[in-house]
């Protein structure tokens, strides 16, 4: 039988109150204080709650699953990937939790999940639980497709993001390629406090968490072909192999390809990856000998490198990592959010990304309230773009093609 954290039997007295008023909430709670149980329990309080459709990702599934069950409410679940939203059966829904809420906030358009989502919720008008622990991790203007297709959201009067813009949005002229573009993401922060009667905030602070989080910068030099291949691609902007052809045409690629060949893997321009150099694979191996860990990439093929390094002491899901001494290989964007990685020893990244919220979301993902402190390795070249995107990233700033023009010369 689970017992809830007195502060999570607060939020679900709270919440309550708010659905019952709203019809709607959104738990801004942080990673690791307990949103999903919290929800779940939320619910278990409405009377009129029998049917609950609870959306989040693939990787996340088993995890709620557990929980429902451990919680055993009195209402029926189903758990579904956005992915196969397609798939929902037609039945009505008294409530429909959207796990990581901020996926929906592309702008300024809405995109095809926030479609979704909306069109769930016009058919049977549920209660909506909403829940993110960075609800607008990049922009205010995140909120506006999160919530849009909820009939009493506190933006209803707008009839699409370009007339709430009007009044929340801080509009700016960026000039592109000689092409005047307008830039939506200066939202006000008057959008949050417009939130505010529907959200619940809660901290791992508050929450009581201690955790002494190190992180630990490692340099491993890739093979000196590697490095010249680099090195001629930055100069010629394209290799030319026997079979396959390697090209980098605008800074854009270029970045992306610079960054896929300090790890060791290249996508060529017929779609097909390889793995050219084994060197990071191969030292994770050596150094965590003995360890539980957590390995985060970032590129397909170096989920290659690291099953052909590893063998069979690696896996995919988090059922076989959390029942076995393996260790588990994750996509960096697919594994930063609503899973728990408290079985490792430490998170090791093969790769990092570009973006400031895969860092942070994703470094968290050993974090417990019981867990005092965590050890988070990074593997990058002695000499690589690694280092440079870490520090964007790390000080909460995407690492973007401006960053990569001002660093790209300075690695040679």
């Amino acid at each position: 039988m689970i017992k809830f954290r007195d502060y999570q039997k607060q939020i679900i007295d709270q919440g309550v109150d708010i659905l019952k008023r709203h019809r709607f909430i959104y738990l801004a709670m942080e990673v690791r204080t307990g949103k999903t149980l919290t929800s779940l329990g939320m619910l278990d309080k409405m009377m009129s709650v029998n049917n609950v459709l609870f959306l989040t990702k693939k990787k996340a599934i088993s995890s709620i699953t557990s929980d429902y069950k451990l919680l055993n409410p009195s209402f029926n679940l189903e758990v579904i990937n956005y992915e196969s939203i397609h798939k929902v059966s037609q039945k009505g829904w008294d409530a429909i939790v959207i796990d990581e809420a901020h996926s929906l906030g592309a702008f300024p358009k809405p995109s095809k999940r926030a479609k979704d989502v909306k069109k769930i919720i016009a058919n049977d008008k549920p209660l909506v639980v909403l829940m993110s622990g960075t609800p607008t991790p990049e922009s205010y203007s995140q909120m506006y497709h999160q919530v849009y297709g909820i009939p009493n959201n506190p933006f209803k009067q707008y009839s699409s993001f370009y007339r709430f813009s009007d009044d929340y949005v801080n509009v700016r002229i960026k000039i592109i390629n000689s092409f005047s573009i307008r830039d939506y993401s200066g939202g006000n922060k008057s959008i949050t406090d417009k939130m505010k009667p529907y959200t619940i905030s809660y901290t791992q602070k508050e929450a009581g968490f201690k955790v002494d989080t190190k992180e630990h910068i490692v340099k491993v030099p890739i093979l000196g072909a590697t490095r010249k291949l680099i090195d001629r691609l930055r100069k010629d902007l394209v290799v030319e192999g026997q079979e396959e052809v390697i090209l980098a045409d605008t800074p854009v690629k270029l970045m992306s390809k610079v960054h896929q060949l300090y790890s060791g893997t290249i996508k060529f321009e017929s779609g097909k990856a390889m793995v050219i150099d084994y060197s990071k694979a191969e030292f994770i191996k050596e150094k965590f000998k003995g360890k539980k860990i957590g390995i985060f990439y970032k590129f397909k093929a170096e989920l290659k490198a690291i099953k052909d390094t590893f063998g069979d002491q690696v896996v995919t899901e988090l059922e076989d990592f959390n029942g076995t001494d393996k260790n588990i290989a994750l996509q960096i964007v697919s594994g930063r959010e609503g899973i728990s990685l408290r079985e490792a020893d430490y998170l090791v990244y093969y790769n990092i990304d570009f973006s400031a919220t895969s860092y942070w979301q994703s470094r968290d993902r050993m974090t417990t309230k019981e867990r005092l402190k965590s050890d988070i390795y990074w593997v990058f070249d002695e000499n690589g773009i690694e280092e440079q995107i870490y520090k964007a990233v790390s000080k909460k700033k995407d690492f973007t093609l401006s960053h990569f023009k001002r660093t790209i010369n300075q690695l040679f």
